[in-house]
């Protein structure tokens, strides 16, 4: 029986995102965020209560339950507000302006963010997470509404006042976060900022801070180039450091893969147990790059890992991917991940229980509220000699033990699955499968890149080039943010770059030429969040920070310098060198804000390399012709700017750019199946045609660092 059909539903039983579904039998009068609801505030002269969350969000279902549900909380909101709850994952740009408000107010913000705006949407008073009624120095949501009403009606002057106040902030806030820019893009914005940013590292357990603990991939990202341009051990080794902690600890799901939102403790151990698709494409990124600077396979597993998680609980029959998973299941935070000693002592055979178990840190005591949340404690080698056996037999024995377990665990209740397709999710998400195709060859990996690209193209998108950013049940809705284009035009740029079809190159340019018509701001040089023809709000923001997101200005300048070298197009590279230098002071003295622009700066301080292969179109390829791409793939290469092309109609198509002009497969050997050229500052190697001359030429012409 449907647990809300003896319930009135209120207006957001008809929207169709899940978070907004979820309040939509509360007895709570809500409205989503429209003409309708304004006017109304606007009419009755009553102050907005705005709540902002999203599905997976904890706290949000917790506030929900204590205060949304409440029918005496209700009452107060119903007859004193006009209340609007807004999924922030639809509508970031109204997100945004407000969790700035509320980071002006305390110093933080967060989700759920409670906002009381004025009916012309100017905040008089912001927060996150109220309870119900007083405790632990927090005042109750009930006394909060009562007491803020009374002052809308009583003390208007003071609310006007502290409306001022805050939009004179925000404007400086949204305005222009950084006051100052560099004259020159040197190296030693990369250097000074790698150091800086190891100073702010955990050397115990890897990450940055204490707890609660974010992956944060763009900063392991920008270590890789440290290290790459300089050389500079540490800066890798910090990389390894933090990668391992993270895939052995448990904020990484053992038995199903994937890795959750954030660890509550400073050790990885036990996560705050929301999966985001944002996190899980970026890191498959993070450990893609660490094997191809290693050649260490446990990063492969870690890459398959994420990805099989992607493939079989977030990705739909058609091709895009879901947003995220909630961390509660049957009530409760992490109850689906979590197992009792009995449970597994049950399951598992009594020959590998005991490794099993001093392997995954499993004890009848538990780790976790009594039971236990699998985290690596040893190594198969030390278990493989305690308990007398063969390496490759115990490894053998625990995979196919999580195999036992993740079986019995599928037929638990799952955590509920926000599945709205968000086109700067894919976008991600798409370059993360890239990039494990990359590295372990599997052209699955490459084939769901492509039907997701193509389901992009089929669904949130136009005739005019520009992108919508929400798919749910058959419907495109929203316009698309900056976000959702620079990060889709970077997918198609990953695309190319293993595929290149002269229709990736071709849409990344649409899309690049779209966002500079309707996010450029000539004025200042950079990209503002929303377009000039979006819903009009009390600012227009911009974003440069990368924080658990990379900022659209940042993914921006590396797109924009890597269509430069396609296409030798001067209006690109003034833009990506405007952009870089307006970030570039703010990055190398805050660089765990800016660790995407400074990849961008990192490639133009490295300076690309250019590498174009050649295949010859036949059905028997050599066999030294699949080695060199899969050389290539598995190579840590990060200021390349490559192709791979067949011989053939699409390879004449893309001659018309300047990137492959006077590039042909030599025509001159019969039995050359495959042709390299490699270029770095307008120098080009001679045709290379084995994997051992492709690999000295490389070390030859990108051997000097900058």
């Amino acid at each position: 029986m449907d647990e809300n059909s003896d319930r009135k539903s209120n207006r957001l039983v008809h929207e169709s995102s899940p978070y907004l579904l979820q309040h939509a039998y509360n007895p709570v009068d809500w409205y989503p965020w429209s003409d309708e609801a304004l006017e109304r505030a606007r009419r009755e002269d009553k102050p907005i209560f705005l709540s902002i969350g999203y599905s997976s969000c904890h706290w949000c279902h917790v506030m929900a339950h204590e205060s949304f549900e409440n029918e005496q909380i209700a009452k107060i909101m119903n007859e004193n507000y006009v209340n609007i709850k807004l999924d922030r994952e639809e509508r970031p740009d109204i997100d945004d302006i407000y969790q700035r408000a509320c980071q002006l107010t305390s110093g933080t913000g967060g989700w759920p963010l409670s906002v009381f705006l004025t009916p012309s949407q100017k905040p008089f008073y912001v927060g996150t997470y109220f309870p119900a009624a007083s405790r632990h120095g927090l005042p109750g949501f009930a006394t909060i509404l009562t007491s803020l009403a009374e002052a809308y009606n009583t003390k208007r002057d003071q609310i006007l006042s502290s409306t001022e106040e805050f939009m004179r902030a925000l404007k400086d806030s949204s305005i222009d976060i950084i006051h100052k820019e560099s004259e020159k893009l040197e190296r030693t914005i990369i250097d000074e900022a790698a150091v800086a940013l190891l100073q702010m590292g955990d050397y115990m357990y890897g990450g940055f801070g204490q707890a609660p603990k974010f992956p944060n991939p763009s900063n392991l990202l920008f270590l890789l180039r440290a290290f790459d341009l300089s050389g500079i051990g540490k800066f890798r080794d910090f990389v390894v450091l933090t990668a391992n902690r993270m895939s052995e600890g448990g904020i990484y799901d053992h038995v199903g893969g994937g890795f959750a939102r954030y660890s509550t403790d400073q050790k990885w151990l036990i996560p705050h147990f929301e999966k985001m698709l944002y996190d899980n494409a970026q890191l498959a990124s993070v450990y893609s790059e660490l094997f191809q600077v290693t050649q260490d396979s446990r990063y492969l597993n870690t890459v398959n890992g994420i990805l099989q998680y992607v493939s079989n609980e977030m990705s739909s029959s058609y091709g895009g991917f879901y947003s995220s998973q909630d961390a509660d299941s049957e009530g409760e935070e992490g109850r689906f991940y979590i197992w009792s000693f009995t449970e597994i002592q049950e399951i598992l055979d009594p020959d590998i229980l005991e490794p099993f178990c001093k392997y995954f840190g499993v004890s009848q005591g538990g780790n976790f509220e009594g039971k236990n949340i699998f985290n690596i404690q040893s190594s198969i080698s030390l278990l493989s000699r305690k308990y007398g056996f063969a390496e490759d037999v115990l490894a053998s024995k625990i995979h196919e033990s999580l195999k036992k377990l993740y079986l019995i665990r599928s037929n638990r209740t799952k955590p509920g699955r926000d599945d709205k397709i968000l086109t700067s999710w894919n976008g991600l998400m798409i370059s993360g499968f890239i990039d494990g195709y990359k590295v372990t060859g599997n052209s699955t990996y490459l084939e769901t890149a492509n039907q997701a690209f193509q389901f992009l193209e089929s669904n949130l998108t136009d005739s005019q080039n520009r992108l919508k950013r929400v798919y749910k049940n058959g419907n495109s809705k929203v316009s698309g943010y900056l976000d959702d284009y620079t990060f889709y035009v970077k997918a198609i740029l990953d695309l190319f770059a293993v595929d290149s079809k002269p229709l990736y190159l071709k849409r990344a340019l649409d899309y690049m030429y779209s966002t500079i018509d309707h996010f450029w701001d000539p004025i200042r040089g950079d990209f503002f969040f929303t377009s000039d023809d979006q819903e009009k709000l009390i600012l227009r923001t911009k974003n440069h920070y990368d924080l658990a997101i990379p900022s659209g200005n940042s993914i921006a300048a590396s797109n924009l310098l890597r269509l430069y070298y396609y296409t030798q197009e001067q209006d690109f590279l003034t833009k990506a060198t405007r952009l870089m230098k307006l970030g570039s002071k703010a990055a190398s003295e805050n660089p765990f804000g800016f660790a995407q622009l400074l990849c961008a700066i990192y490639l133009e301080i490295r300076t690309p390399i250019e590498i174009s292969i050649i295949k010859r179109k036949s059905n028997s390829a050599s066999s030294q012709s699949v080695d060199m791409v899969r050389w290539m793939s598995r190579q840590f290469i990060p200021n390349s700017i490559a192709a791979i092309i067949e011989e053939g109609l699409d390879f004449e198509e893309l001659k018309k750019y300047s990137f492959f002009k006077g590039k042909n497969l030599n025509q001159k050997d019969g039995d050359v199946s495959q042709v390299a050229y490699i270029c770095k500052n307008y120098t080009c190697s001679l045709p290379v045609i084995s994997v051992p001359n492709f690999e000295e030429q490389l070390q030859v012409i990108n051997s000097t660092r900058e």
